[in-house]
């Protein structure tokens, strides 16, 4: 199924077209447990690698128990996915893993050990697959046209959410330690749990698994090439901004509150780069908004290896969010827009099965090359390769689309 080029963009004007007055209860309950759980996910995000850091002071194991909420993802997103379209079900699926959510922070909030930290963050990144079903759950009730529209409605609020939670994260480090953050993410995946059971579902027909149709989908170059450029931002995001960025604010004296700051400052730009990508993208096109993504992706890194100030890493953090929050919208949107409504849950967990190989990499490799060499020099190596993979691989984009 192929739709017209201008459903590859968000017209600002016709943004929120989709809470027309029979659409606004529902949708608006079900962007409510968005937030909530991108808040759950994301309450205890920016001082996580200094809390593991009270577990052990090996750079490499940091990055290591870091990198499983990502290697999880990659691991059951695409069978959930696939699971979901043969049950024509999404809903119980996520709130199944709604519930995973909580599970996973408590684990990880009350680890002895880097050990038990390393199986929290796991258990927290098979939670993570609730995405898939809960994307298809609400652009399934949109038409074809309207798909790309949804999911930039569903980024801008998955930023909103991670912004409010990011926020509050050093706040509640001072009024309660760390574990405070933790519990109340658990509360919240719990909450949203118990919205999402009373919300209807748009079903269906069931969609037989076939290895022959994901065979065709993953041979797909419009499905494939957005998602391996999805994995590069990516890693640049989750090496820099959740990962090592805060690692260097605290080598440069700064507090749990004006990381958490720096987080959700990032994630502001971030949601401003949402709202960039439709209104740029519906004049310029889409190729030449995702080659800016990558450029301040890598440009962002690089500066951060040579960053001699607090207010300097700020900065450079800022361009490593608007780089990501223009190009993640984007990117998703373009995977599902040629694929049919039956198949879209596979095509959207085969998506974020392959980006989720760069939230992987991202702090795995991150980890590694700081402690083989340094901080600065792990920043100079991935940003070029951010600058030279992305920029070269999204000129290969198809630019009718």
């Amino acid at each position: 199924m192929s739709s017209p080029p201008s459903s590859c963009t968000i017209k600002p004007f016709r943004l929120f077209r989709i809470f027309s007055p029979r659409f606004i209860p529902l949708n608006t309950l079900f962007l409510v447990v968005v937030f909530l759980y991108w808040s759950a996910l994301y309450l205890y995000v920016p001082t996580l690698p200094l809390y593991l850091q009270t577990k052990t002071s090996d750079l490499a194991l940091i990055g290591t128990a870091l990198s499983m909420y990502g290697l999880w993802q990659l691991i059951v997103r695409l069978p959930l996915g696939i699971l979901a379209d043969w049950a024509g079900r999404r809903k119980p699926f996520a709130t199944l893993w709604l519930l995973l959510v909580a599970a996973g922070a408590l684990t990880l909030g009350h680890a002895p050990t880097i050990q038990t930290a390393i199986l929290g963050r796991a258990l927290v990144g098979v939670s993570a697959g609730t995405w898939v079903p809960l994307v298809v759950l609400f652009s399934n009730r949109f038409s074809a046209g309207e798909v790309v529209r949804a999911t930039g409605i569903l980024a801008m609020t998955a930023t909103a959410g991670r912004i409010a939670a990011t926020a509050a994260n050093g706040w509640l480090n001072e009024l309660g330690g760390y574990p405070l953050a933790f519990n109340l993410a658990a509360a919240a995946a719990v909450f949203a749990a118990v919205l999402l059971f009373f919300l209807p579902e748009a079903q269906t027909p069931p969609h037989k698994p076939s290895l022959n149709a994901l065979k065709r989908l993953a041979s797909r170059r419009e499905v494939m090439l957005p998602s391996l450029l999805q994995a590069l931002t990516h890693t640049a995001d989750f090496a820099a901004t959740f990962t090592f960025i805060p690692i260097l604010a605290r080598q440069k004296e700064a507090s749990d509150v004006v990381i958490s700051t720096l987080l959700s400052l990032n994630l502001l730009i971030g949601l401003a780069g949402n709202s960039l990508a439709a209104v740029l993208a519906q004049r310029f096109g889409h190729r030449p908004m995702i080659i800016l993504s990558f450029t301040l992706l890598g440009g962002g890194m690089l500066g951060a290896a040579w960053a001699p100030s607090l207010a300097l890493i700020f900065v450079f953090q800022f361009c490593v969010g608007l780089g990501f929050g223009i190009g993640y919208p984007l990117l998703m949107g373009l995977s599902i827009n040629r694929v049919d409504a039956a198949e879209r849950t596979t095509a959207m967990g085969l998506h974020q099965s392959v980006y989720s190989l760069g939230m992987f990499l991202g702090p795995w490799l991150s980890g590694v090359l700081a402690a083989a060499l340094n901080i600065p020099l792990m920043f100079v190596i991935i940003g070029l390769l951010i600058l030279i993979m992305g920029i070269g691989a999204a000129a290969l984009l198809d630019h009718r689309r």
